[in-house]
């Protein structure tokens, strides 16, 4: 391959790079070889390529220059290759009426002249003047000459497209942002969203119409479609130093809806673009809406609040507060404004900053975020209704979805005696009615807390229910205290019976703070001494105080013997709580145990017995319990569905938790997303990290099965940042590779590359090499299919080496073969028959129990077809022929009919080449055959065996074949 030949290979895949100063770089150094080559063609393509990679690069004042020297050429001696370009050329016309105006400095009279150039040309080549006039049309907006404007806006819309009009997108986006300038709201949403509904494929788009359409949708009251436009659009360009601009409109919007922090954190991501701007416009439109943001902080107290600037020149790095940098960037703002209304002898842009600069929010608060609730959460079926009584009537199954309980507020008799009122306080404690509990305690403390006519018994159960109200708020320390007190004054008042049942109650609270010991002991004696002094009630109290005791130690069997013995005590007594409990402590039990049939049974009941009494707590429990009992998806949801109308605020959480889950098991991702979202807000709300974070991860997951791709890449972003924080990083890497999943589903390959790198390099260490070659091999998978082959086959070779120094020879061998196959179409022939080698090599060394595997015989056969297709590529088919002997027949073997047919047609296709028709025909022919109508080998096979038939004089057949399969005789 000769020097030029080469350098027009490194052409296409500089071309093939993302925007940016990787590409910018790599067209530099072209453009320095191909000029050192004296190739004159090279050298125009390589600056035309330059002045794009400049635009969308973020470097548009170098594309002057790369423009220039393509134009003159083209103009100084015309070559026949030059007319392959010259659409291009004209195009680019328009990049450079964009950049000269966004730079004060290039005077006007020189952008009207290159306009007026672009239009002879446009004329002279017979093209529509649309394009011409849009761009007259935007000088006159920049001026504020709006008569001017609207003229030129009228004509342009008014005017045939044609090849060198902007895209389907841009076009329509440029005339929305022109109608919402012109107070045309309505009129821009109805222009724009058709072309959202349509496939978008150009590189501004969809973002620049999103983008356009963030004010219009928000002053019409479209408010879930601005939020949504701005999610989107801003992902798109977040990483794009060329849209520095557009991020401006991004931060406006985000000062516009009350979104103040997130428009902080984009502030702090994007400012040290500013040091490196694509233009003065660009850096107009950022620090106006920066200063915009920053100004509302600090008007709103949070001037203090610092931004961290990076260092730049003689400028070091700094943390500066939110204040100053809002005057900072506003004087930057209104200085360059200043700049371009000297240049076009006019006021405008320092009015439009002004007015920026003074912008109020439009309507209410509009979160942003996806983790973020929109509005207060909705309990499914939000009508009351009474509970269902007992006895007739009462729901048995779960077909039956009740409305939620209510129970009438505690009345409590003004003449109650202080006793009294601690037996109704006590009353209320067991029926889990614990607002009504304390309730009567703030009555008793009210009226008898000072009364020194107050029994001393009567006392010491008053200390016996702060014990309980401290256990129920999980004041687990003071509980304790207040029953060893409680324990204490009852032995010494010889009150036996309550000072075992406190002892009890104690030993629970030691098993809770870790002292399993001292407590089982406390309980064992408690339950031992009620079994034998106690009533019924105490005895079952006893026994389930011992069966939570057991329970917090996972000694399952134990405690469901204890909660027999209790449920047995329990039958003599008529306390119509105590079943409650109990049917919910062996709910428990049975679900550790492993018992489903008798878990669901359980559970059940305690649902049952939980409704009929009204009592949320426990009836919240028993759902959930039936939730994960009950098999069909459907019933659990119903379930969780009842838990969430009667859960008490604290039980939230995992109410929310399991029905989003299971409605992600019973596929209804779209409805888990509210569950997600509630729950990660009251894990903010309660400051649980690591909860929020793991729900993040969650969240996404159930956003990106429900087909909203741009939420779950958000939360994803959220859920990875924190887990890093937090320091889990095994989990940050999985949530990374879901991420990278969306990222590829969102079209948006770069980033997605960019973490499967970095998963890459995190899983860098001998105990990850699995994991490390699945993500290499799976960024292998991208580049290739996105036709980036050189560095396919670099991610190909690089996950190879991985399987191999993790023991996996047949993934060794997948990734050798497809990094054969990525160097064949990058036209490396040479490496490409080098990767065969290695990937025989590979081959010959698997164990000779492997080989006939069904997934090893397999792999051998795809290497035996990538084989022969890169000794097809080298010219070399007789060798292609030999490598496929036999393949047919082991991919059938293996019921592999799909690639045998890929084979076969591979096989007539080598006969062919070496002048065999009479061979290639019959094999064809059944190739041809056996493929579906549908498949897109159809048309190739039917081609090659007309080529069979040809070749051996049926001329006639071969062109009935054609005309069959309407092939033209060049196809």
């Amino acid at each position: 391959m000769t020097t030029s030949e080469d350098l027009w290979r490194v052409l296409h895949e500089v071309y093939e790079m993302p925007y940016g100063p990787g590409q910018v770089a790599a067209v530099e150094q072209l453009v320095r070889r191909a000029d050192a080559e004296g190739d004159a063609h090279l050298a125009f393509a390589v600056r035309m390529l330059a002045t794009t990679a400049y635009v969308y690069g973020g470097e548009p004042a170098k594309s002057f220059v790369s423009f220039s020297w393509c134009l003159a050429d083209f103009d100084r001696a015309p070559q026949p290759y030059h007319a392959r370009h010259a659409d291009n050329l004209l195009w680019h016309f328009k990049y450079m009426i964009n950049a000269l105006l966004d730079f004060p400095e290039v005077p006007l009279d020189r952008t009207y002249a290159v306009l007026d150039d672009m239009e002879r040309r446009y004329r002279d080549g017979g093209h529509s003047l649309q394009a011409v006039y849009k761009h007259r049309h935007r000088v006159a907006r920049h001026l504020g000459a709006d008569e001017e404007a609207a003229e030129w806006y009228r004509r342009w819309v008014t005017t045939p497209r044609d090849d060198l009009s902007d895209c389907a997108g841009c076009d329509p986006s440029a005339q929305a942002g022109y109608l919402a300038a012109t107070g045309q709201d309505e009129a821009a949403v109805a222009l724009a969203e058709p072309v959202l509904a349509g496939r978008l494929s150009c590189t501004e788009q969809p973002q620049g119409i999103l983008t356009a359409l963030l004010l219009p949708y928000l002053r019409t009251d479209r408010r879930d479609a601005a939020r949504d436009a701005h999610r989107q659009a801003y992902r798109r360009i977040r990483g794009n130093l060329a849209d520095l601009g557009q991020i401006g409109e991004h931060l406006e919007f985000c000062a516009l809806t009350g979104n103040e922090a997130r428009g902080l954190e984009i502030v702090e991501r994007h400012l040290e673009w500013l040091d490196r701007a694509p233009s003065p416009g660009a850096a107009l439109e950022f620090s106006g809406a920066a200063a915009l943001v920053l100004r509302r902080l600090d008007a709103a107290g949070h001037g203090d609040l610092t931004v961290h600037r990076r260092a730049h020149g003689d400028r070091p790095a700094a943390d500066v507060p939110v204040s100053v940098l809002a005057v900072e960037l506003a004087d930057l703002a209104t200085g360059l404004a200043a700049r371009f209304d000297e240049r076009n002898g006019t006021d405008t842009q320092s009015r439009r900053l002004v007015a920026r600069l003074a912008a109020e929010p439009i309507g209410a608060h509009l979160p942003l975020s996806a983790s973020l609730r929109r509005q207060p959460p909705a309990r499914p079926g939000a009508a009351p209704a009474t509970a269902t009584p007992s006895g007739a009537g009462a729901v048995t199954g779960s077909t039956t979805t009740p409305v939620a309980v209510t129970r009438p507020a505690v009345e409590i008799p003004a003449d109650a005696t202080a006793g009294e009122l601690l037996d109704l306080a006590g009353q209320r404690w067991r029926a889990d009615r614990l607002d009504d509990m304390a309730a009567v305690l703030d009555r008793y403390d009210e009226r008898f807390a000072d009364d020194p006519g107050v029994p001393e018994l009567v006392r010491v159960r008053r200390v016996e229910l702060r014990a309980a109200q401290f256990d129920s708020a999980e004041e687990l320390p003071a509980a304790r205290a207040a029953n060893e007190e409680a324990m204490r004054r009852y032995r010494e008042l010889g009150e036996q019976v309550r000072e075992q049942i406190v002892a009890g109650r104690l030993g629970v609270l030691c098993c809770a703070l870790g002292e399993p010991d001292e407590g089982l002991q406390l309980v064992r004696s408690a339950a031992g001494y009620l079994a034998e002094h106690g009533d019924p009630v105490e005895r079952a109290g006893g026994y389930d105080r011992l069966a939570s005791a057991l329970i917090r130690q996972d000694r399952w069997a134990e405690a469901l013997e204890a909660v027999e013995r209790a449920e047995e005590a329990a039958k003599e007594s008529d306390d119509p709580y105590l079943p409650v409990l109990l049917a919910l402590r062996r709910t428990q039990c049975l679900e550790q145990l492993d018992e489903p049939a008798e878990f669901l049974a359980a559970a059940r009941r305690s649902r049952e017995l939980s409704r009929e009494l009204a009592m949320p707590r426990f009836l919240t429990a028993s759902c959930l319990a039936y939730a994960r009992a009950v098999d069909d998806p459907a019933e659990a949801v119903d379930a969780c569905d009842e838990a969430l109308r009667v859960a008490p605020a604290e039980a939230a959480l995992p109410v929310r938790l399991t029905r989003g889950r299971l409605l992600m098991t019973a596929d209804r991702p779209a409805q888990a997303v509210e569950d997600f979202v509630e729950a990660v807000a009251l894990c903010v709300e309660r400051g649980v990290a690591d909860g929020a974070a793991f729900l993040r991860w969650e969240l996404a997951n159930a956003y990106r099965l429900a087909g909203r791709l741009a939420e779950a890449a958000e939360v994803a972003e959220e859920a990875v940042g924190a887990l890093d924080r937090l320091g889990h990083q095994s989990e940050a890497d999985q949530c990374r590779h879901l991420l990278a999943t969306i990222y590829l589903a969102l079209d948006e390959d770069q980033p997605a590359l960019a973490l499967l790198d970095q998963l890459a390099e995190n899983l860098d260490g001998p105990d990850n090499l699995p994991g490390r070659a699945q993500v290499l091999e799976e960024a292998g998978g991208v580049l290739y299919d996105r036709d980036r082959d050189v560095l396919a086959a670099q991610r190909f070779a690089a996950a190879a080496t991985a399987y191999q120094l993790a023991g996996l020879s047949v993934d060794e061998l997948r990734s050798r073969r497809r990094e054969a196959a990525a160097l064949l179409w990058s036209g490396d022939v040479t490496q490409a028959l080098a990767a065969v080698d290695r990937a025989d090599q590979v081959a010959a060394a698997l164990p000779a129990a492997t080989v006939e595997q069904p997934a090893v015989i397999w792999e051998l056969a795809m290497l035996a077809d990538a084989a022969a297709r890169v000794l097809l590529g080298a010219d070399r088919p007789g060798e292609a022929l030999d490598r496929l002997a036999g393949v047919t027949g082991q991919l059938r073997a293996i019921d592999a009919f799909g690639e045998a047919l890929q084979v076969e047609l591979l096989t007539g296709e080598l006969l062919l080449r070496l002048d065999r028709p009479a061979e290639a025909e019959p094999v064809l022919r059944r190739a041809l055959g056996a493929l579906p109508k549908t498949s897109g080998a159809v048309p190739r096979a039917a081609w090659l065996l007309a080529r069979a038939l040809t070749g051996l004089g049926r001329t006639a057949e071969a062109d009935a074949l054609r005309d069959e399969y309407r092939l033209a005789d060049g196809d």
